[in-house]
């Protein structure tokens, strides 16, 4: 299991955490418990959408495990329109109630980063990888393996957080990044990796294997 020095709950959630509370209490004592339960229950969903669980990480060679939390909504060939190859493309939408903090898929260093501005359409739809808001890292894995992860934000995320840069080095199931309220997250894998996915699948970042080499 990599070292995790993040709390449990994210620290971008922090502040919208500390406001819904306030404002909880602050109703409560001048309104009394019936007027301020819509708020409590606003600051509930705000902690839980904010969690971040720590995952133990499957160590075995050759795999690459899942970089978000969420339900699987594409799993085939496809084609990498970041470094120009035909690929297997896994695609996994978080929902607001799903953990929203993002994972390395493999361990290895950021080649390149891109950022694309752009629309917020259902993260769902395959078109969003292509319309959305998004930021991609290239990461260059063990024995050349090239993974390509984008963050994709939708319907109601206005915020894609990434914290690695080009040069870095990040290992497998390491926090990368955050996307606040509902997104998609996809891999663009080399051709001859196997998916051990499939449509429709609820899977964890860091715990859950998306993909492995074939032998």
């Amino acid at each position: 299991m990599i070292n995790e020095t993040h709390p449990l709950v994210a620290r971008e959630g922090w502040i919208h955490i500390a406001l819904t509370t306030g404002l909880a209490l602050l109703v409560t004592v001048l309104a009394g418990w019936l007027w301020a339960l819509p708020f409590w229950l606003i600051t509930i969903f705000v902690l839980q959408f904010f969690r971040d669980p720590k995952r133990t990480v499957p160590q075995q060679p050759g795999i690459v495990v899942c970089p978000a939390d969420g339900r699987v909504v594409f799993v085939g060939p496809a084609k990498d329109p970041y470094l120009d190859r035909s690929v297997l493309k896994i695609s996994i939408f978080m929902n607001v109630f799903n953990v929203h903090s993002n994972r390395s898929p493999v361990s290895g260093s950021i080649e390149d980063k891109w950022y694309s501005p752009g629309k917020f359409i259902n993260a769902e739809l395959d078109k969003s990888s292509e319309e959305n808001e998004r930021n991609a890292l290239w990461i260059k894995g063990a024995s050349g393996l090239d993974v390509v992860c984008v963050q994709v934000a939708g319907l109601i995320a206005r915020r894609i957080l990434c914290y690695v840069n080009k040069g870095d080095l990040v290992e497998r199931g390491q926090r990368f990044g955050f996307i606040r309220f509902g997104s998609r997250v996809d891999l663009y894998l080399p051709a001859h990796c196997v998916a051990k996915v499939k449509l429709g699948d609820k899977v964890s970042a860091g715990r859950d294997i998306a993909a492995e080499l074939s032998a």
